[in-house]
C-alpha cells in the first residue's frame, strides 16, 4: 500500500515525512526542498492480539511496544504542487505522476496561514484555500486524461452499444482506478447517455467525482502551535465536513522520535506522553526541548501524525489487520510468535487473504479456522480487524 503525502510547497510535508519515516528527507524554509520524490516507510498502529494470547510476539515486521503493533506502509513525499501543475507549471508533470498508485492522499497544508498556495511565506492567508487548489489540479489532471481520447472512443462506444464505464476505467488504469469505481461516479449524476454529448463542464465534474472516490484525501493542519492555526483549524473543520481533519505538529513528531531513537526518552508514536531516560545527562537546551514537548502534548494530547497515518489507512480507506495463526500454535516454522499482520481492503474473504499470504495458498485453498472461536470458516468469509486465521491447504 502506498500513501502519497502531497500539499503546496513549503507545508511541512518533507518534516511529516521525516516524522513518519525518520528517513532524513531534505527541509527548509523556501519552495521546491522536494525536487525528486522521496520514498519511505511509515508505520500504521494496530493494537495487537499478543496480550490477548498471553504470549510475546516477534514481528517480522515493524515491531510491537506493550501491545500496539507497528505495521509497514509505504509514504511517498511528492514535489510541491502549485497553481495550474496540472498543465506543467513548477513540478506539477511529475508530482501528478508520483502520485499514480497512491491509494489514498494526505494532504499538509500550513494551518498558520504563514505560507500561500505557492509556498511564499505570507501573512493572513487562509489555508482553507489551498484545500481547494489542491483538489482543482488533480481534478483538472483526472480531466486533462478523459479528454484526451474522449471524443474517439466516446463516438465507438455510441456506435458499437459498447460499456462506457469499461473504456473510462482502461483510460484510467494506470492511476489504479477500477471499473465499480467508475461506475459510482457516474451514478452520482445524470450524465447524457449518449457520451458524444458530455460538455466539457460534465467532464470536468465527473472527473472530481471520480478522484473523490479514488483517490481519497486526508487533510493534515500542520504547525498547529503557530499563532492563529487552531481558529483556522476550526474554520477548515466548518467547511470542509467532507474531509477528515487533523490538527498536527510534524516538527514535534520528528522531534520526538530523533529524542527517542537517541535514548533521551521513551516515546511509543501515537501516544499523549513520553517518558525521560534521565534528567542528570541533559544540558539546558534539551531539558528546555522537552518542556515544550510535554507541553505539546498535555495541550494537544498527540502531535498527530500518528493519528494522520492511522485514520489515512483504518477510516479512509477502511482498511482491516488480520493475524496469520494456527489453533493452539502461534508460531511460524522459525518459531517467531505472531510473525506477521496483513492490511487488507474492504469486504476482503478469507479467500482474498490466502492469495495475499501466498497464490499457492489461494490455489489451494481448503479451508480456514477462526483462531479465537474454533470455527472453519468458507472462502466466501468476510474477515474482520484484528482476525486471526488459519488456512488450510491442499498441496
Amino acid at each position: 500500500m502506498q500513501i502519497g503525502i502531497v500539499g503546496a510547497p513549503n507545508q511541512g510535508k518533507s518534516t511529516f515525512f521525516n516524522a513518519a519515516t525518520l528517513a532524513g528527507a531534505e527541509t527548509a524554509d523556501y519552495p521546491f526542498t522536494t525536487v525528486k520524490s522521496n520514498q519511505g516507510v511509515g508505520h500504521v498502529r494496530v493494537e495487537c492480539v499478543c496480550k490477548e494470547f498471553g504470549v510475546q510476539c516477534n514481528p517480522r515486521h515493524g515491531w510491537c511496544a506493550d501491545g500496539k503493533r507497528f505495521v509497514p506502509v509505504t509514504l511517498l513525499d511528492v514535489a510541491g504542487l502549485v497553481p495550474d501543475a496540472h498543465t506543467g507549471r513548477g513540478l506539477g508533470n511529475q508530482f501528478l505522476n508520483d502520485l499514480s498508485q497512491a491509494a489514498a492522499l494526505i494532504h499538509v497544508v500550513d494551518a498558520s496561514g504563514k505560507t500561500n498556495e505557492s509556498g511564499e511565506k505570507v501573512e493572513g492567508y487562509d489555508p482553507s484555500n489551498a484545500i481547494r487548489f489542491l483538489e482543482r489540479e488533480v481534478d483538472l489532471w483526472y480531466a486533462g486524461i478523459l479528454e484526451k481520447n474522449w471524443d474517439k472512443f466516446s463516438r465507438r462506444v455510441k456506435m458499437e452499444k459498447g460499456d462506457l464505464s469499461e473504456q473510462i476505467s482502461r483510460q484510467f488504469a494506470g492511476l489504479g482506478v477500477n471499473q465499480l469505481q467508475v461506475i459510482e461516479a457516474m451514478e452520482a449524476y445524470d450524465f447524457p447517455e449518449d457520451p458524444t454529448a458530455w460538455s466539457k463542464e460534465q467532464l470536468i465534474e465527473f472527473a472530481t467525482r471520480l478522484r473523490e472516490i479514488a483517490k481519497r484525501m486526508l487533510i493534515v493542519a500542520n504547525k498547529i502551535d503557530v499563532e492563529g492555526a487552531w481558529e483556522n483549524y476550526k474554520r477548515m473543520v466548518k467547511e470542509f465536513p467532507q474531509y477528515i481533519i487533523i490538527p498536527a505538529s510534524s516538527e514535534i513528531e520528528l522531534a520526538l522520535r530523533r529524542a527517542s531513537k537517541s535514548g533521551l526518552l521513551e516515546y511509543t508514536p501515537g501516544d499523549p506522553e513520553f517518558t525521560v531516560s534521565s534528567t542528570s545527562s541533559l544540558n539546558e537546551k534539551q531539558r528546555r526541548g522537552i518542556e515544550l514537548m510535554q507541553e505539546f502534548l498535555k495541550k494537544y494530547k498527540t502531535t498527530g501524525v500518528q493519528e494522520a497515518l492511522d485514520k489515512a489507512v483504518f477510516d479512509l480507506l477502511g482498511y482491516i489487520a488480520v493475524f496469520p495463526g494456527g489453533v493452539g500454535r502461534l508460531m511460524d516454522s522459525e518459531g517467531r510468535v505472531l510473525p506477521d499482520v496483513f492490511l487488507l481492503p474492504p469486504n476482503s474473504t478469507v479467500l482474498d487473504f490466502a492469495y495475499t499470504i501466498h497464490s499457492d495458498f489461494g490455489n489451494n485453498f481448503i479451508t480456514a479456522i477462526d483462531v479465537r472461536t474454533k470455527m472453519k470458516l468458507g472462502k466466501d468469509h468476510k474477515l474482520r480487524n484484528r482476525d486471526v486465521i488459519e488456512l488450510v491447504s491442499g498441496k
